[in-house]
């Protein structure tokens, strides 16, 4: 079975209507979390940064102390690993790579669960809520 690995990260920004996490649309229609292919000798962390400047035009400070993984098949014979982060938005405006990503939007925690396409990404918010939680 071929192996594939990707690195992402729930980005977050504390904005004056309360914390609110960034969802991208992809173009294959589901929203879900910045990420992508791991490329040559890259770490976890490299290909976290790069991926979210490619595709949100973000800067942004990881917190690597939240790191959470889920595997998946996206398709037949392929097994792909996938490592979030935690981020928070240090500057810039949110601008969508078109080549992959139609649509951004912050949403509230709650309003995020709802409109990610898949459960294994509203498991991921739950565990970002409980982390935060845990660091107050």
């Amino acid at each position: 079975m071929k192996q594939e690995k990707s690195c992402g990260a729930i980005i977050l920004d504390k904005q004056n209507k309360g914390l609110k996490v960034l969802l991208v649309k992809h173009n294959k229609g589901h929203w879900a979390f910045a990420k992508g292919h791991v490329e040559g000798n890259e770490t976890e962390e490299q290909t976290a940064l790069r991926e979210i400047k490619e595709e949100t035009s973000l800067d942004v400070r990881l917190d690597t102390n939240f790191r959470t993984t889920v595997t998946y098949s996206p398709m037949e014979g392929v097994e792909k690993e996938v490592v979030y982060f935690l981020a928070y938005k240090l500057e810039g405006n949110e601008t969508p790579q078109l080549e992959e990503i139609s649509e951004i939007q912050w949403l509230n925690l709650e309003d995020a669960m709802n409109k990610v396409t898949y459960e294994r990404d509203k498991d991921i918010l739950i565990k970002v809520k409980n982390y935060l939680n845990e660091k107050i």
